[in-house]
């Protein structure tokens, strides 16, 4: 994906003695965004499209997740190619109301972010322990306090325990698909693009906002650049393989669950009039697989909850510290995020609904997040030799062209309905 002379960097890791241990040494800021791909937005929208739709929308699920892994390689290999992050990077770049508003839109993104995570980890604990969702939000809240605490520690620790949330939630959704069965002959033809309806529509919009997810892209590069720098050390050649290895695995990983999750909710609720729910993909697994594995269902929310709560907070920090320069204590950030997940779990609005319509906002921020980024490693005078090839930029653009289509439709069906 990258043209130009070989050229080197410097990683702060320690010495490899062997190619499979410097990779492991390099990989990691890849996981940490790609939990921001399976959390509870994304148990929301994929249960519902399962259950509403059954296997049609998995086609949504395979071609988001390809972008999303294009899109996070883009902003690692801009992270090491610059040693700054995208919101640096636009701030330099664009003129100031141009990067105002930006800010302004990413801030809303890690809002709509947060909400979703909060509104999920709480749903977790009432179907787990009976807590009232308002109760849970604000100890999902002070939860992630905890695991943001594990940077202080060391970085590769916080990878870890991000890495290990995504882990539990893997295992369970395997599990899952597992007990539910496949319908092979109907999930291939899920694989085969189409629409049934506006509804359908506004729902696929809803599962590109949950999995192509923009305050991963802004994190991603922070994460990058805070491991690697500019300099004379490690091969360029290395270092693109172990950036497309660590985006690979990890972004591979987080579009199985995904698929598992939209499986596992066809496999279930299709055609049986339950309700399109966290609440009701709980109560039919149940019913159908046993309490354990609703069980299991609700440990995996919650790990989701936690992890994804936690990485929310994080990207708020790149993006204001990126496009402004400027930081809040953490406290204030976590606050100011947490009051919109808290207004809506205290005013009793349907949970699922929330959080569905949380990922539509999230979608209609995706192509200002795209845009900036495509732009910017298409240019040599910013990227030197790791600047994109032709067919990358045309692919990323194309991808930006679509999702922009998509945002239009749903903008004028929800104005005009």
């Amino acid at each position: 994906m990258t043209s130009g002379s070989d050229s080197t960097v410097t990683a702060p890791v320690r010495p490899a003695t062997g190619a499979r241990r410097r990779l492991v040494t390099l990989v990691g800021p890849a996981f940490v965004a790609a939990v921001a791909y399976i959390d509870p937005g994304n148990f929301a929208t994929n249960f519902e499209s399962g259950a509403h739709f059954g296997y049609l929308l998995l086609w949504v699920v395979v071609l988001a997740n390809a972008v999303a892994m294009l899109l996070q390689y883009l902003s690692a290999k801009l992270g090491v190619a610059t040693g700054r992050s995208l919101p640096e990077l636009c701030r330099d770049s664009y003129r100031r109301p141009v990067v105002r508003a930006l800010w302004f839109q990413a801030e809303l993104i890690v809002i709509m972010t947060d909400l979703a995570e909060l509104v999920g980890g709480a749903v977790a604990l009432n179907l787990l322990f009976g807590f009232p969702l308002l109760a849970g939000g604000l100890l999902i809240a002070a939860a992630s306090f905890v695991i943001l605490a594990v940077r202080t520690v060391g970085q590769r620790r916080f990878e870890a325990a991000i890495a290990a949330a995504v882990a539990v939630v893997a295992v369970v959704f395997l599990y899952q698909t597992l007990a539910a069965g496949i319908a092979v002959r109907e999930a291939a033809e899920g694989l085969v693009p189409r629409f049934d309806g506006m509804s359908s529509v506004m729902l696929a919009a809803g599962m590109v906002g949950a999995t192509v997810m923009p305050h991963a892209v802004y994190l991603h590069s922070a994460l990058t650049k805070e491991r690697f720098a500019p300099g004379h050390g490690l091969r360029r050649a290395s270092l693109l393989r172990a950036q497309r290895t660590d985006v690979f695995l990890a972004m591979g990983v987080a579009g199985l669950i995904n698929a598992a999750m939209l499986v596992a909710a066809a496999g279930l609720l299709y055609g049986t009039g339950a309700e399109a729910s966290l609440a009701g993909a709980h109560a039919q697994l149940s019913l159908r697989a046993g309490e354990s594995t609703a069980t299991l269902f609700a440990i995996a929310l919650l790990a989701s909850g936690l992890a994804s709560s936690s990485v929310g907070v994080y990207a708020g920090e790149i993006v204001m510290q990126g496009f402004l320069q400027r930081r809040i204590p953490l406290y204030a950030r976590r606050l100011a995020a947490v009051v919109p997940a808290l207004v809506v779990l205290g005013t009793g609005m349907e949970a699922t609904r929330a959080l569905v319509m949380s990922q539509v906002v999230l979608c209609v921020g995706i192509p200002f997040t795209l845009l900036p980024l495509v732009l910017l490693t298409r240019r040599a005078d910013v990227m030197g030799p790791w600047v994109n090839r032709r067919v990358t930029t045309v692919l990323a653009g194309c991808a930006a062209l679509v999702i922009t289509a998509l945002d239009g439709i749903l903008v004028v069906r929800t104005f005009t309905a």
